[in-house]
């Protein structure tokens, strides 16, 4: 008698068994990172309010040198305080914006201009890294003064490339000032973007290599199909990183270039303020925490179209 045929798993069980238990389990620890974060930042505000009621309103001090702030309302405003003044005008004046909607207006410029910074930085880095992996003699040329350029000061720097950049006439092309924010924004980006890059164009094992030339395939198929893709797990914390030295770079070429509009000009002014209203300096303060987040967040969607690329160790 023949014994009966167990019937096929279902569709979707049998779809779930396929992912590797590692995937299934980095996919659940980067879902479970979001209650982790939430609750740092709340440790954070507790932190702060614990500091507030506990510590001496001079701070702490040993002998003459004091080694923790003030504690008053106008070195530390209540957390309450800082997110209460977020909704209310500006200033006094008829009309006036509520202060959340300047500060998100002044972050989206800053945000635009530190994104064609990021795509510079992008385009340069990865260029770089694509002439020192190919010449071995031009990795050691240039590598050293990669490094080296971001020893420069860059609140020095910044208003030396606003007067070259008001110098150059191409035709009716006029520059504007944003543009000087942007390449110094780029100048941060490209050295963390360049190095990873690097990295992760030599880091094919030499077994496929010796696959690819027994092919015969040619220095470009080699760089499409195995060179770009094993660089994929170095490139998205690199673009992250430098997707976040645009931001800090645009923030602080528009302090130096005195580019109005942005977080970073709206920064300075509101500081000036903070002697009347010091939670009201908070405020850009918080838009630019946010900018720097939207900007990783942004290359971390790149990291989930890509995570086919991005491989996992097996320790096992």
């Amino acid at each position: 008698m023949t014994a009966p045929v167990a019937a096929p798993p279902a569709a979707a069980p049998m779809a779930e068994a396929l992912v590797p238990p590692r995937r299934r389990r980095s996919g659940a620890r980067r879902w479970a990172a979001f209650p982790w974060g939430l609750a740092g930042v709340m440790a954070v505000a507790a932190l702060w309010e614990l500091y507030k009621w506990l510590a001496p309103a001079d701070g702490v001090l040993i002998g003459d040198t004091r080694i923790l702030p003030r504690t008053t309302d106008l070195a530390m405003p209540h957390i309450g305080d800082m997110l209460t003044r977020l909704l209310e005008p500006v200033t006094a004046a008829p009309h006036a914006n509520p202060l959340w909607l300047d500060v998100t207006l002044a972050a989206l410029l800053t945000l635009g201009i530190a994104a064609v910074g990021w795509l510079v930085g992008v385009v340069v880095g990865i260029g770089l890294a694509l002439v020192m992996q190919h010449w071995r003699i031009a990795e050691w040329g240039l590598l050293p003064w990669i490094v080296l350029s971001q020893t420069v000061p860059l609140i020095a720097f910044a208003p030396i490339v606003k007067s070259w950049g008001s110098r150059v006439e191409i035709g009716a092309f006029e520059w504007e000032d944003w543009m000087s924010v942007a390449l110094i924004a780029s100048y941060l980006a490209f050295f963390p973007i360049a190095i990873g890059a690097l990295r992760g164009l030599q880091s094919p094992d030499r077994i496929h290599l010796e696959l690819m030339h027994t092919y015969a395939a040619g220095s470009l198929a080699t760089l499409t199909k195995l060179r770009f893709p094993a660089a994929v797990p170095y490139l998205i914390p690199a673009l992250r990183l430098g997707a976040a030295n645009a931001v800090v770079g645009a923030v602080v070429a528009e302090v130096s270039t005195g580019l109005q509009g942005g977080i970073g000009r709206i920064l300075i002014q509101y500081a000036g303020q903070a002697s009347g209203d010091p939670a009201k300096a908070w405020g850009p303060i918080f838009g630019a925490i946010a900018l720097g987040l939207v900007a990783a967040g942004s290359v971390a969607l790149l990291g989930v179209i890509l995570k086919n690329y991005r491989r996992v160790e097996d320790g096992s």
